[in-house]
């Protein structure tokens, strides 16, 4: 079993920035795939970005592609979001969530573990 804990989220005004962290616990980190997602009432959640255990590849959503990054600490078990030129249209829920296999998966249902999500609010 895998825990996942975020934090960072928050109020930002649009074009500043905010990092998104988290934590995992639970099981050997540096051999799970790591993904952020977002989520708005009413709508389906949105991959955001992945990152492969091993090599620690990225792939990246369209929509935030030269805007966000991720990143991992294997030496304290951390995913990290950092988002820059933040959006209105970034408004969301921010969930990470992990993966047994060493793939760049961006469907959710491909997902073993999530987090509770962090709300992340841009205002204009």
């Amino acid at each position: 079993q895998v825990r996942l804990v975020e934090s960072g989220g928050g109020l930002v005004q649009a074009g500043g920035s905010l990092r998104l962290s988290c934590a995992a616990s639970g099981r050997t980190f540096s051999s799970l795939s790591m993904g952020w997602f977002r989520q708005v009432p009413g709508k389906e959640r949105e991959f955001v970005a992945v990152i492969r255990w091993g090599d620690s590849s990225t792939y990246y959503a369209d929509s935030v592609k030269g805007r966000f990054t991720i990143s991992r600490d294997n030496a304290k078990n951390t995913v990290y979001l950092q988002m820059n030129s933040l959006k209105s249209e970034d408004t969301a829920v921010y969930s990470c969530a992990a993966i047994r296999r060493n793939v760049r998966a961006v469907r959710a249902y491909e997902y073993d573990y999530w987090g509770q999500g962090t709300q992340v609010t841009v205002s204009s």
